[in-house]
């Protein structure tokens, strides 16, 4: 069990006729990232929200809303909560193996959100020898099983010491790639334009590495936030210049010439997970918090 973590979800895992106790946790999570409160310009208050009617525009207190389904322009078929709570499928706690598959089968498209699977104490051998078996025979498991209210199809693999299941889209979830591609124009790039465009790819080659990708975004936010406390002003951005098709081939022999002048200097060793550059960012995206919380104007206890 990860410390200080708590498991999104506890059941069983089954496989065949064997089954162990097994524990989701949040694999990925957006909780460090900065966020703003709306406030009111005026008194420096934050804005609480209010549901109104659409028509009458009055507010509507929590016990007086409901939930409906439109079925044309402005009606709608109302559905009590409890009507809701009663479609739900009822969870049997455990997630059932129905097939192995090779990983490479599922298309990337179709994941959604990825969780660490672990077992517990008493079920840790039924666990370690599914998951030595799997990555022995290179495949992932297929299971379902209900998952925050909906029944969820998961996909499960060896990851580490122990196994991570990730959650999939449904297939009605997910779009037409043909509809998205479907104005794009039939080129075909050959020559010197297609041999420019693979050196300079065989110049970047590289390994994936986490640890080396900023959030520029994040970043710029930390940076904005303790400029205001500082009061001073961020510089504005360089235009990004899109490269038009008759310089395409001009821009590419330039990027080959800067690649291969690149490979030639030593090459610097990717950071490293364990460096501290994680760290190192982290806490400053907590001071920036820190100094914004401090710096905010107090609101009166409601």
């Amino acid at each position: 069990m990860p410390s200080g973590q708590r498991a999104q979800w506890k059941g069983f895992l089954k496989f065949g006729e064997v089954s162990c106790g097994v524990a989701l946790y949040t694999a990925a999570s957006t909780s460090e990232r900065i966020t703003f409160n709306t406030i009111n310009k005026a008194t420096g208050n934050r804005v609480n929200r209010i549901f109104v009617d659409s028509e009458t525009e009055d507010p509507v207190p929590k016990e007086a809303q409901t939930k409906g389904f439109e079925i044309e322009n402005g009606q709608y078929i109302i559905i009590d909560p409890e009507e809701v709570s009663a479609a739900i499928p009822e969870s049997n706690k455990t997630l059932e193996i129905e097939a192995f598959i090779p990983c490479s089968d599922v298309d990337d498209v179709y994941f959604d959100k990825p969780y660490y699977l672990t077992p517990d104490r008493m079920g840790g051998d039924a666990f370690a020898a599914l998951r030595d078996a799997m990555k022995k025979s290179m495949v992932a498991a297929i299971a379902r099983t209900v998952l925050f209210r909906r029944m969820r199809t998961v996909l499960i693999r060896p990851h580490g010491k122990g196994l991570i299941a990730s959650t999939l889209n449904y297939d009605y979830e997910v779009r037409s790639s043909e509809k998205a591609f479907e104005e794009m124009p039939k080129l075909k790039i050959q020559g010197e334009m297609l041999d420019l465009a693979k050196h300079i790819i065989s110049t970047k080659k590289g390994e994936f590495d986490p640890a080396t990708f900023d959030d520029r975004y994040e970043a710029a936010l930390a940076d904005l936030v303790k400029a205001k406390l500082e009061g001073k002003s961020l510089p504005k951005p360089k235009k990004v210049q899109v490269s038009k098709p008759n310089d395409l081939l001009a821009a590419l022999r330039e990027s080959a010439g800067m690649m291969k002048a690149a490979a030639d200097k030593p090459k610097r060793t990717a950071a490293n997970a364990n460096n501290g550059t994680g760290r190192q960012r982290a806490a400053r995206g907590a001071a920036a918090k820190s100094a914004a919380s401090k710096a905010a104007p107090q609101r009166k206890a409601s």
